[in-house]
């Protein structure tokens, strides 16, 4: 019998979910925000965020913070066990982002990394 190796836990920061809450704030009840992984990008991968109104699915993980609500699915954990959402206002703009620990490259924008 062999275990099943878990992807390490993703953390939302007190910042991003405090954002995360402000947006879900404007939006119907029930509104999450969606985090994915998808090809693309300037590095091979990118991070899509989309605003659903979808029940969380039996493989993914659930991230809840106050209001915040944030989902991520089975695959797209694959990429980023261990990471941290996070949310930066600087003079530069805002932005959420992701500090991965899997992306061994990512370029200038933030939202695209490679493996």
């Amino acid at each position: 019998m062999s275990a099943i190796a878990l992807a390490p836990e993703v953390v939302l920061t007190d910042r991003a979910a405090k954002r995360v809450s402000r947006i879900l704030s404007k939006e119907p009840a029930g509104t999450v925000l969606r985090i994915s992984v998808a090809g693309g990008g300037c590095s091979g991968f990118q991070y899509e965020y989309n605003l659903v109104q979808e029940k969380p699915a039996n493989d993914d993980v659930v991230l809840q913070k106050g209001d915040a609500v944030v989902l991520i699915d089975a695959m797209s954990l694959e990429f980023m066990g261990g990471a941290e959402i996070d949310f930066v206002d600087d003079l530069i703009g805002q932005s959420f982002q992701i500090r991965n620990p899997n992306a061994v490259a990512s370029c200038g924008c933030g939202t695209s990394f490679a493996v």
